[in-house]
C-alpha cells in the first residue's frame, strides 16, 4: 500500500478494528521514526543496542522525528502520581526549596538564618556594653554520663560548658546522670560587648559555629534565656533548626524528603483485631483467634498452655473470659518463668513463658518474609491505614513547614487543578519581591503545564492522585498534556484513539489541544473512530474494507467532505446510512434489584443507587464523577467478596440487598489478557490445550510416544531450546526498551524440527498457531469442544487475529473482548453479572454493532449486564442508565439521574442528557 500524508495537518486514520491502522501508524511509521533515530548513535553505542528491524516498508520520505502516545497503562508504583508524571511536581519542588518561608513546627513561628556577618552587627548592637558568654550546643536533651566528651572539650581548651542551663568549670574525670537526658553547651568565650571587641567577637563567633554545628547561643550573663543564631534556618524562641532545603527534601521519593515512617507512600499497614478476633465468644481451642486456627499439637499451642497456666484460665474458655494480662501477652508477646506447686504430689514445676505474639508474629512475617503468599497470609489480618506520623502526605514534618503564601507543598497537590490554577493566578500579590525574581519562570512553567492538563479535561485530578489509580484514558491525555507542555516544533505525533474515557462535553477540548499541537508547526496522526474528531480532521484515510487478511487497503481518502461522499463502510455510519437502532421496546428485566447504599470512596457523596436485574444497565457522566469507583472500587469488591471470597476491599459503604438473586460476577476490563509474549488468545481461552491433545492422539505422535506436553512451548521437550519456545529472543538495551528479534533457530515457529514434523490433516502445531480465528474456525469445525471455543471469539468480531498472537500486541478492545469470549464460551446460569468497562474502546461503528448483538443475547437470557460507557451508541441501547455528575473530582459523586433512555434524555442538567436527545431522535 502506497500513502501520502500531508505534514503539519491533523490527519486521522480510521477503519474496522483489525484493518491495520495501528500496523499502519505504530509498526511502520513510528517504528521506522525510532529505527531512524538509533542510526544517529555511534557505531560504539550501536553495538549494544543490536539492529532494530526496519519495517516492512520500501521507503518513507519526510519523516519527522516521532513521538508516540499509546494508550499503554502507566507506571503501576504507588510513587508515581500525576503531579510526577506531568512534571509539575517537579517544578513545585523547586519553587518551595528556593521561594518558600519556613516556619518553626513546635512554636509557628518564622525561621531565620543569619550570615556571620549578620550575627555579629546583631550582637553589637543588642548586647552592647553588656557582659555576654558565647556558647556552642553539642548535646540537645539526649542521655548519656559523657566523660569521653568532657574530656575531649577539656583538650580541646575550653575551661566551661553549661550543664541543664547552669555554667560549671570542667573538671577531671567530670561525669552525669546516664538514665536522664541533658542539655550540653560549651562556654567557647566570655566577653564584654564594645567596639574594640569586634576582632575577637568575630573569631568566636566562628569558632562558635564551627563546634555547634552552625549554631550558637548568646547568654547574657546574669540572664538564662539565651538567644540562638544559625547560619541555617532555625526557630530564634526554641533553637530548633532546619537544614537548607534543596528540591529533594521535598520529594517523597527521596531519603532526605520522604516520611520515616511510611517511606513516603502515605499509607502503612496495621493490625485489625477485629480481624484476628473476629468473635470473642469462641475458645482458642475452638479456633477463636485466626490464624492460629484450632488446637493443635504445636509449640505455639504449648506456650498458650503455658500462659493459661499462668494466669489461670483454660483454653476451652470463651476469650472475652480470658483475663487482660493474658491476652496482652498472647497478643503482643512477653518472657517470664514461674513455678506451680502441685497440690495433690507436692511437686513443684518451672514454666518458661517466651511468646512472641500474634501481633509481632504477623507484622514481622509481612514485612521480611521471602514468600508472597505468606505476606499476602499476613495482609489479611491488616488494614491500610493512612500514615500517623505525615497524615497520608507523605513528606517529614519539616517539608511540610515549609509555606508560600500560607500553603505547604502538600496543601498545593490536594487541591484539584482547577483550584490550583486559582490559586496560582492570584499568587503575585502574596509574594515579596525577592520571591518574584526567583520564582518568576517557575510560576510560568507550572502555569503553562496546568492549563494543558485544564485544556484535556482532566481538571477535576489532584496532583497526588496515583497514576495507578488512573483509567487508560486520563493516563493518555495525561501524556498528551505533558507532551504539549514541552512545547517541540516539526515532530510528528502519533496517538491512539486518545478520546477514550472522555465524555462527549470534554471532546471538544481534546480536539483543541490536537488543534493547538498541529498550529505550532507539528504533524498529528491519530487512529480514532470518533465521529466528531473525524469532522474535525484536515485528511482522512479510511483502511478496509475487511479486519485481518480481508483489510489492509485505503478505501478512501480525504477531506471529511469527500469520505462521507463515497460509499464505504465508515462513510454510511457517518452520513447515517447505516445506524446502530435503538430497540423499538426496552427490557422489563426480572423485577429484582440490588440496592447499594451509603457509598462514599474517593468523591462519592454517600450515594444510594439501585441495580435492576435482568436488564442491560448503562453508567454513563462525564470523566472523573465517579462512576469507575462506584462500579469497580465498590460493587465489583462486594459481589466478587460475596460469591467468590475476593480479598480486594470495597470502597467504604453502608449496607447493600439483593445479593443473593446472582450467583456468578464476571468483571471485564481492559487490562491486558497476558504480560509476556508467551500468553496468547488460544492460551487464554484454554483453546490451545484441546489442540495440543488432538496433536497427541494423531497416528504419528502415537506411534513416538508424544503426550500433549509435547506441543506446549513453555516445557523442554517439543519447543525450540534456543528462544526457548518464545520464537523471539529478547536483546537487552541498557539505555532504551528491549528488542525483539525472530529467533534464527526454529525462524519463530517456537518448536522443534521433530514436534513439526506431526501434522493433522496437513498441518503443524506451529501452522495453526498462524491460522486467523476465522481459518481455523473452519479447519476445527468436526471438534466440537475447539469449535465452540473459535466460534466466541469469532462472534465478538475478532476473526483476523491469528490464534499465537502474542497478547502484548493486543490492543485494549481487543484484549477486552477476548476475556467476554472466554466467558461467552461457558455456560451462563441465567442469573450471571457481567460488569464492562468502556468495552467500544478501539472499535468501529461496525463492531460496535457486532458487540452489541452479543451483549444483547446475553441479557436476553435473562444475565445482568453493567457497561461503563461514553459512546452514545451504547447508551442508547440500555435498558436503564444511572448518570453520575455534575462535574468531576470534587463536584462530582452524586447521581443525577436514573432511568431509560428516553426519560434521562429530559434532564435539565445532564451532560449525558444533552447528546443523548440528539442520538434517540
Amino acid at each position: 500500500m502506497d500513502v501520502k500524508i500531508p505534514r503539519e495537518k491533523l490527519v486521522v486514520i480510521t477503519g474496522l478494528s483489525g484493518s491495520g491502522k495501528s500496523s499502519l501508524a505504530f509498526d511502520t511509521i513510528y517504528a521506522e521514526g525510532q529505527r531512524r533515530y538509533i542510526e544517529t548513535f555511534s557505531a560504539y553505542a550501536r553495538q549494544f543496542l543490536g539492529g532494530l528491524e526496519r519495517p516492512d516498508v520500501d521507503k518513507i520520505d519526510g519523516l519527522s522525528p516521532v513521538i508516540s502516545i499509546e494508550q499503554k497503562t502507566t507506571n503501576k508504583s504507588p510513587r508515581s502520581t500525576v503531579g510526577t508524571i506531568t512534571e509539575i511536581y517537579d517544578f513545585l519542588r523547586l519553587l518551595y526549596a528556593r521561594a518558600s518561608d519556613a516556619y518553626s513546627y513546635n512554636t509557628g513561628q518564622k525561621m531565620v538564618s543569619y550570615s556571620d556577618e549578620q550575627i555579629k552587627e546583631l550582637i553589637l548592637s543588642d548586647f552592647a556594653d553588656q557582659k555576654i558568654a558565647i556558647l556552642a550546643p553539642l548535646i540537645k536533651s539526649r542521655k548519656g554520663h559523657y566523660r569521653e566528651l568532657f574530656e575531649q572539650i577539656s583538650k580541646q581548651g575550653f575551661l566551661r560548658v553549661r550543664v541543664d542551663g547552669k555554667i560549671q568549670e570542667i573538671e577531671k574525670g567530670m561525669k552525669l546522670d546516664r538514665y536522664k537526658n541533658h542539655d550540653i553547651e560549651v562556654v567557647i568565650d566570655r566577653l564584654v560587648v564594645q567596639e574594640t571587641s569586634e576582632k575577637r567577637l568575630e573569631e568566636t563567633i566562628k569558632t562558635a559555629l564551627y563546634s555547634g554545628d552552625n549554631i550558637l547561643m548568646v547568654l547574657a550573663i546574669g540572664d538564662n534565656q539565651p538567644r540562638y543564631f544559625s547560619r541555617e534556618l532555625m526557630c530564634p524562641i526554641s533553637g530548633i533548626a532546619y537544614p537548607n532545603p534543596e528540591p529533594n527534601s521535598f520529594s517523597f521519593n527521596s531519603p532526605k524528603g520522604a516520611c520515616d515512617t511510611c517511606n513516603g507512600l502515605g499509607i502503612t499497614q496495621e493490625i485489625n483485631l477485629q480481624k484476628i478476633i473476629p468473635d470473642t465468644a469462641i475458645s482458642i481451642k475452638s479456633g477463636g483467634i485466626i490464624p492460629l486456627g484450632e488446637q493443635k499439637n504445636s509449640w505455639i499451642f504449648k506456650q498458650i498452655e503455658n500462659i493459661a497456666e499462668r494466669y489461670q484460665f483454660k483454653i476451652n474458655d470463651p476469650i472475652q473470659a480470658i483475663p487482660e494480662a493474658a491476652m496482652e501477652i498472647i497478643l503482643n508477646g512477653g518472657r517470664e518463668t514461674f513455678s506451680i506447686t502441685s497440690k495433690t504430689a507436692g511437686v513443684t514445676r518451672n514454666y518458661e513463658i517466651d511468646f512472641e505474639g500474634i501481633i509481632s508474629f504477623i507484622e514481622n512475617q509481612h514485612e521480611n518474609a521471602e514468600s508472597t503468599s505468606i505476606k499476602r497470609w499476613a495482609k489479611n489480618f491488616m488494614d491500610e491505614v493512612s500514615c500517623k506520623t505525615c497524615e497520608g502526605k507523605r513528606l517529614k514534618k519539616e517539608a511540610l513547614h515549609f509555606k508560600i503564601s500560607e500553603k505547604s507543598i502538600s496543601d498545593l497537590v490536594q487541591m484539584d487543578i482547577t483550584e490550583l490554577a486559582h490559586w496560582f493566578q492570584n499568587i503575585e500579590k502574596d509574594l515579596s519581591k525577592k520571591q518574584l525574581a526567583i520564582g518568576s519562570e517557575i510560576l510560568k512553567e507550572i502555569r503553562t503545564r496546568i492549563q494543558f492538563l485544564l485544556d484535556v479535561g482532566l481538571d477535576y485530578l489532584t496532583l497526588d492522585r496515583t497514576s495507578k489509580s488512573l483509567s487508560g484514558g486520563e493516563a493518555q491525555r495525561i501524556r498528551l498534556a505533558t507532551q504539549i507542555g514541552s512545547q517541540l516544533v516539526g515532530v510528528l505525533y502519533i496517538l491512539d484513539e486518545p478520546s477514550i474515557g472522555l465524555h462527549q462535553r470534554d471532546n471538544q477540548k481534546l480536539i483543541d489541544s490536537l488543534i493547538k499541537l498541529r498550529n505550532l508547526g507539528n504533524s498529528v496522526l491519530v487512529v480514532e473512530h470518533d465521529k466528531d474528531m473525524i469532522e474535525h480532521a484536515d485528511y482522512v484515510f479510511d483502511i478496509g474494507p475487511g479486519a485481518g487478511k480481508y483489510g489492509g487497503e485505503i478505501v478512501s481518502q480525504g477531506t471529511f467532505k469527500e469520505l462521507t461522499q463515497q460509499r464505504t463502510l465508515t462513510s454510511d455510519y457517518l452520513t447515517g446510512k447505516r445506524a446502530i437502532s435503538v430497540p423499538k421496546k426496552r427490557r422489563d428485566g426480572n423485577g429484582k434489584t440490588i440496592k447499594l447504599s451509603g457509598a462514599s470512596g474517593n468523591n462519592l457523596k454517600n450515594v444510594t443507587v439501585e441495580f435492576p436485574l435482568g436488564k442491560m444497565i448503562c453508567v454513563t457522566g462525564v470523566s472523573g464523577s465517579g462512576k469507575s469507583t462506584l462500579i469497580n472500587e465498590t460493587l465489583y469488591p462486594i459481589l466478587n467478596a460475596h460469591i467468590y471470597r475476593g480479598v480486594k476491599k470495597p470502597m467504604p459503604y453502608k449496607k447493600i440487598e439483593g445479593l443473593e438473586y446472582i450467583d456468578k460476577v464476571i468483571d471485564i476490563d481492559q487490562s491486558p489478557i497476558g504480560r509476556t509474549p508467551r500468553s496468547n488468545p488460544a492460551t487464554y481461552t484454554g483453546t490451545f490445550g484441546e489442540i495440543r491433545s488432538l496433536f497427541a492422539k494423531t497416528p504419528e505422535a502415537a506411534i513416538r510416544g508424544y503426550k500433549p506436553g509435547r506441543f506446549s512451548f513453555n516445557v523442554t521437550g517439543g519447543r525450540c531450546e534456543t528462544c526457548q519456545g518464545g520464537g523471539v529472543r529478547v536483546i537487552e538495551m541498557n539505555f532504551l526498551p528491549d528488542v525483539q528479534v525472530e529467533c534464527e533457530t526454529c525462524q519463530g515457529k517456537r518448536f522443534n524440527r521433530e514436534t513439526l514434523e506431526i501434522r493433522y490433516k496437513g498441518k503443524s502445531i506451529s501452522d495453526v498457531l498462524n491460522m486467523t480465528i476465522e481459518d481455523a474456525t473452519n479447519f476445527f469445525e468436526n471438534i466440537p469442544k475447539i469449535y465452540r471455543k473459535l466460534k466466541t471469539i469469532q462472534d465478538v468480531g475478532l476473526g483476523y487475529i491469528t490464534l499465537g498472537q502474542q497478547s502484548t500486541t493486543l490492543s485494549g478492545g481487543e484484549a477486552q473482548r477476548i476475556k467476554l469470549a472466554s466467558e461467552l464460551s461457558k455456560r451462563d446460569t441465567g442469573n450471571t453479572f457481567y460488569i464492562l468497562d468502556e468495552p467500544t474502546t478501539g472499535l468501529h461503528f461496525e463492531d460496535i454493532r457486532v458487540l452489541m448483538d452479543v451483549l444483547n443475547k446475553l441479557a436476553n437470557k435473562g444475565n445482568t449486564v453493567l457497561i461503563i460507557e461514553h459512546n452514545l451508541d451504547v447508551v442508547k441501547l440500555a435498558d436503564y442508565i444511572i448518570d453520575v455528575g455534575m462535574e468531576g473530582g470534587k463536584k462530582g459523586g452524586t447521581i443525577l439521574c436514573t432511568g431509560t433512555p428516553e426519560v434521562v434524555a429530559k434532564h435539565k442538567k445532564s451532560y449525558t442528557a444533552q447528546f443523548l436527545k440528539k442520538e434517540l431522535l
